[in-house]
């Protein structure tokens, strides 16, 4: 039996986050890790996402040479596998990165898979094949992290079902799939899929792309990323055997596929985990109740950070919640104060989500919307990426910024000046005060302040602030 002042049970960014602040602090520490090194992030994430949509929108902007002057453009063609091999290159970069943290931890790092047997007490079951190891400790921090969501039946596909994990080991890609789940994940590789030339059809069991709940955002995705490949939204599927590769049927059209992309969200890790130990009740999930300004678990030795607590399933965050249930784990409970939050999917247009949203706001009597169509915007034509629509929320008594909503050119730029505006309770004509170079994308979001600032004030606010 081992007894340490600390446990950590995933490394992860989550579980390296806690790991790099306990360090500081102690040595009285161990960290358990089931399957793969690397952060999901680093090996399967947003990392290797972002080479292959990179290398997609490159592909693709081909398509607007001629428009520019350039000509030859027609001429360009793609190599899958060549791609999808720089993607690895620069992934197994960025996983060698994190790796340092836990490779000089001798047996502070445990390979294997652990199990609570109580609030303090571990029992991890070695990957080396070695005797099972008992190991009790004051605080435990769980971070296990999180796997793919792929439907049991569809398990008796094998290779013909891949999931976002598996796509990036591919040697290469077949010219017809199926994306099913149309979620961030699902709609930035289905768009990038779709810019090679891959015949690409995305499904989706509600009628919305990404993380977007407000309507009017909502139709322009539809709109945009329908001209890009087709999108069957609404309808749940199914998979059966073609004469020469899986049928999806949707209950009303059936097309055969050389391959599925299960891209339907992912599902926290805590089979076998014991959390039923814990003597505290579990939800539907089979999750435990936390407080999510410290991350502990009702009133025991025990946070649950990361993905595997199935809130906010984003690295910063996870980053954030590592530090939280580390700094609480050794300091004892302190509530901090969370971001604002953020997401962005790397579509493009871009989608951005700040702040509250649409649906979270759509309640209140007092929601004042100001929105912006970028297809008429003087920088996003030049570039020729005039699309998208930005819809921005204030409170009208106060003016202050609640949230927002977009499809638009470079929407991770205005999603940060908007989550520092909305961060430091700024108002609308507050935020007008700052300035905006000409000729920029921004401008695109003064003009949606703007109407906001007409509709809550009454007339236009100054936009220089007085000595």
């Amino acid at each position: 039996m081992r007894k340490v002042r600390i446990a950590i049970l995933g490394a992860g960014s989550a579980g390296l986050t806690a790991l790099a602040q306990v360090r500081k602090h102690t040595d009285e520490f161990v960290i358990v890790n089931h399957g793969p090194y690397g952060t999901t992030c680093a090996r399967v994430g947003c990392m290797p996402s972002k080479a292959l949509i990179q290398a997609a929108d490159d592909y693709h902007r081909r398509h607007d040479f001629d428009t520019l002057g350039i000509l030859g453009g027609e001429g360009l063609s793609v190599d899958i596998a060549a791609v999808l091999q720089r993607v690895r290159d620069y992934r197994d970069a960025r996983v060698n990165g994190v790796l340092g943290a836990t490779d000089q931890l001798g047996e502070r790092s445990i390979a294997g898979r652990a199990r609570l047997d109580g609030p303090q007490r571990i029992v991890v079951e070695r990957a080396d094949g070695g005797d099972d190891e008992v190991i009790e400790a004051e605080q435990v921090i769980i971070a296990t992290g999180t796997r793919p969501v792929v439907p049991a039946p569809w398990r008796a596909f094998a290779e013909r079902v891949i999931t976002t994990d598996d796509v990036f080991e591919c040697a290469t890609l077949p010219r017809r799939i199926a994306v099913i789940g149309l979620g961030v994940i699902g709609v930035e590789l289905g768009q990038a899929l779709a810019r090679f030339g891959l015949d690409v059809v995305g499904y989706e069991m509600r009628e919305s792309l990404g993380s977007l709940s407000d309507p009017v955002v909502q139709e322009a995705a539809r709109q945009s990323m329908g001209e890009e490949f087709p999108l069957h939204l609404g309808r749940a599927v199914e998979l059966r055997e073609g004469a020469g590769g899986i049928v999806v049927d949707d209950g009303r059209e059936a097309h055969e596929f050389d391959q599925v992309l299960a891209a339907m969200g992912r599902r926290p890790n805590i089979d076998g985990l014991g959390l039923e130990t814990l003597g505290v009740p579990l939800d539907r999930r089979g999750l435990p109740e936390f407080d999510r300004h410290t991350l502990r678990v009702g009133e025991l030795p025990v946070f649950i950070t990361g993905d595997v607590n199935g809130e906010l399933q984003l690295l910063h965050e996870a980053s954030d919640e590592g530090f939280i249930a580390a700094w609480n784990a050794l300091h004892g409970p302190t509530r901090f104060r969370r971001r604002v939050p953020l997401a962005i999917a790397f579509t493009d247009p871009q989608i951005a989500v700040v702040g509250q949203s649409y649906a979270e706001l759509a309640g209140r009597e007092d929601l004042v919307v100001g929105e912006f169509d970028f297809s008429r915007q003087a920088r996003a034509l030049a570039m020729l990426k005039g699309s998208g629509m930005a819809r921005i929320y204030a409170a009208r008594g106060t003016g202050l910024l609640l949230g927002a909503e977009m499809l638009a050119p470079a929407a991770e730029h205005f999603a940060h000046l908007l989550a520092l505006a909305i961060q430091r309770e700024m108002s609308v004509a507050e935020l007008l005060t700052l300035p905006f170079y000409h000729p920029t994308l921004e401008e695109g979001l003064r003009s949606a302040l703007r109407a906001l600032a007409k509709d809550i004030y009454g007339e236009a606010p100054l936009e220089l602030a007085t000595l």
